[in-house]
């Protein structure tokens, strides 16, 4: 008895420490989480995105556990989070904005991404023979090295710039926001390719990259048949509405997994996925895109700590890579990305200064170290010196052109400042009872006709419902006596072919998107007019 005493003593001493453990790591991810969110404002001050910092925490974890993630798990962690991250992206891109930039947008997220490859690979082939530089890398290395690297990452662009109130003039922001979203599966399948090709693969480079597009299309398509099946799912009334949240997850992995089982590209599937949700109405709509960007930030965050956690940091200061990941960092900067970017703007009527801004605006993220681990993941020769130079890249990236973006938009006469308008109180949700309303904050035009009169004045239509008029800093309750001005950000419920027409008589220059499917034949008194509104 007392034999089976110590040993049921023991077991118990054992599992305490175990349980410690999780309370630890539990308390530690906690606080890990807490301190990053709050970073933001650091972050912004300094002009550095936000997810830098988690990076910097995975780093100063390996540093003091000596805890080594391996390649097949970041590998996997990061096809998950990517497919998640993608998804949001899409969530958050206006399909309006999408058509607008959708032929530059497009040039530069394939062809952009493979000229960047191919001069970046080209460059470090020659690099690598300098003295003291010099590494035994053949060309299919050097060209695989700039396949991983090729691609951007918008929300550490974006993250600088609306941190800091300033949003970039024309159609800028959604060019480079389309490009980012979609230039992550092109980098992803030329990193496939060339990975065929190191292998001897049956196909040429030609052919590869001709079936890289190919399995680009498809996955889009693909995309777009899982969105509209989103939809319909949306239309199922649950008796727990929590469940719907579970949809949002549950097509994400059914986007990317059913795609890759076709053999088309599973994260194009997903962005696309997410870009047709945005545009077609559904219930829930706005809280679904929230635990979207939810769900993208956390991913977001666990990747960035892992990725930190994977790094040997004495490779990383190893002269062998300090020195080549300098230079090549510069030439991803200040060659290949311009040269790229230049060749796909030939006639897209694009000026130099767009040019010159799209080109300094190519700050690498996640993505690059995550497909950093297939060839770590597949063996490939000097696999650990590829992970450890990219890696160092994209803290060049992040530092050098992170610090030096604003001050370059200025310079470029890009940008500009930007209210910092808090979200209203109010907000309609779209559930089956509402599915044909809208609500949505305009701004008054700086030369509207009708700024300095009261809203009986200015007669908006009967179906429209002006719930909220916002004066700077002072939320006003409306009535017929209250005059409108320059700049008052007036929230008005409606139904939505209202609201279209509603936006294109009284709010020319707002960013109100109406479903495409229901344009309105609605036609609305002048202003110079007192005419009832006729259906």
């Amino acid at each position: 008895m007392r034999k089976y005493y110590i040993k049921g003593k023991l077991f118990g001493i054992k599992f305490g420490f175990f349980m410690s453990g999780i309370f630890l790591a539990m308390a530690s991810t906690g606080a890990v989480l807490l301190l990053g969110a709050l970073s933001n404002r650091i972050s912004s001050r300094l002009n550095m995105p936000i997810l830098f910092a988690f990076l910097g925490v995975g780093m100063l974890l390996t540093h003091f556990s000596r805890y080594s993630v391996s390649a097949q798990y970041i590998n996997s962690l990061g096809t998950v989070a990517m497919a998640f991250i993608l998804f949001a992206g899409g969530m958050d891109t206006r399909f309006n904005s999408v058509k607008r930039v959708f032929r530059d947008g497009a040039i530069l997220a394939t062809a952009g991404v493979i000229l960047t490859a191919l001069i970046l690979g080209v460059c470090a082939y020659w690099i690598f023979k300098i003295p003291y530089v010099a590494g035994d890398y053949r060309l299919n290395w050097c060209l695989l090295l700039g396949a991983v690297i090729s691609s951007t990452d918008a929300a550490s662009v974006f993250g600088i710039l609306r941190g800091r109130g300033v949003a970039l003039e024309g159609n800028l922001k959604e060019l480079l926001e389309f490009e980012s979203g979609s230039n992550d599966p092109m980098a992803y399948c030329l990193t496939k390719v060339m990975l065929l090709v190191f292998a001897g693969g049956e196909f040429g480079l030609g052919s590869s990259i001709a079936l890289s597009i190919i399995s680009l299309a498809g996955g889009a398509a693909f995309g777009m048949a899982c969105g509209w099946l989103g939809k319909q799912l949306f239309k199922i009334k649950l008796e727990y509405e929590g469940l719907y949240f579970v949809f949002i997850v549950g097509l994400v992995f059914l986007a990317y997994g059913c795609a890759e089982l076709l053999h088309v590209n599973g994260m194009m599937a997903c962005y696309v996925a997410g870009i047709m949700l945005s545009h077609l109405k559904f219930n829930y709509q706005r809280s679904m895109t929230r635990f979207s960007d939810g769900v993208s930030w956390l991913m977001q965050v666990i990747l960035f700590v892992t990725l930190g956690a994977s790094v040997d940091q004495e490779k990383l200061l190893d002269p062998a890579v300090l020195v080549p990941g300098i230079l090549l960092s510069l030439v991803l900067m200040c060659v290949a990305r311009p040269i790229a970017v230049w060749l796909c703007s030939i006639g897209s009527g694009r000026s130099w200064k767009d040019n010159c801004l799209i080109s300094w605006v190519g700050l690498r993220g996640a993505a690059p170290i995550v497909l950093a681990t297939f060839p770590l993941a597949a063996h490939v020769p000097y696999c650990d010196m590829m992970f450890s130079m990219i890696f160092f890249m994209v803290l060049i990236s992040i530092l050098l052109q992170g610090a030096t973006l604003m001050p370059v938009a200025r310079l470029l006469g890009k940008a500009k400042i930007v209210a910092d308008r808090s979200r209203l109180p109010l907000e309609l949700e779209v559930t089956r009872a509402t599915s044909g309303s809208d609500m949505f904050e305009f701004i008054v035009p700086e030369k509207a006709d009708y700024a300095g009169k009261t809203l009986a004045e200015i007669r908006f239509p009967a179906d429209a419902l002006v719930t909220m008029v916002r004066r700077g800093e002072e939320l006003l309750s409306p009535h017929g006596s209250t005059q409108l001005y320059p700049g008052d950000g007036v929230l008005i419920m409606a139904p939505r072919e209202v609201m279209a027409t509603l936006a294109q008589e009284y709010f020319p220059d707002s960013d109100y998107e109406s479903d495409d499917r229901s344009q309105s034949d609605w036609h609305f008194p002048s202003l110079h007019h007192n005419q009832k509104v006729k259906k």
